[in-house]
């Protein structure tokens, strides 16, 4: 039987992926790690409010940051979106 605090974590990670500004950041780490700074830059965010969306992204497993001095690296975690794929499939039935 199916555990409501398995699927809660695949709705998290969903939920992390379900903002617009969120999926901006994802798209821009793609091409590689990023400073919040450039985040910033990229997305045309206030600091504040890149850093709250990183915590999300970071809460659901998808990123990873690096303090560096007074910089905050961020990347994507390389495995994350192949254990969200995984999972999804091992949760809900989906053949892969």
């Amino acid at each position: 039987m199916d555990q409501p605090t398995d699927l809660r974590a695949l709705r998290d990670a969903h939920r992390a992926l379900a903002d617009v500004n969120r999926l901006r950041i994802i798209r821009r780490l793609a091409a590689g790690a990023a400073s919040v700074s450039d985040l910033v830059e990229t997305v045309g965010l206030s600091q504040p409010l890149v850093s709250w969306h990183i915590s999300r992204l970071r809460a659901a497993g998808i990123v990873e940051t690096r303090r560096n001095g007074r910089e905050t690296r961020v990347a994507i975690r390389p495995e994350a979106f192949r254990e969200l794929a995984a999972r999804e499939r091992e949760l809900l039935g989906v053949e892969g």
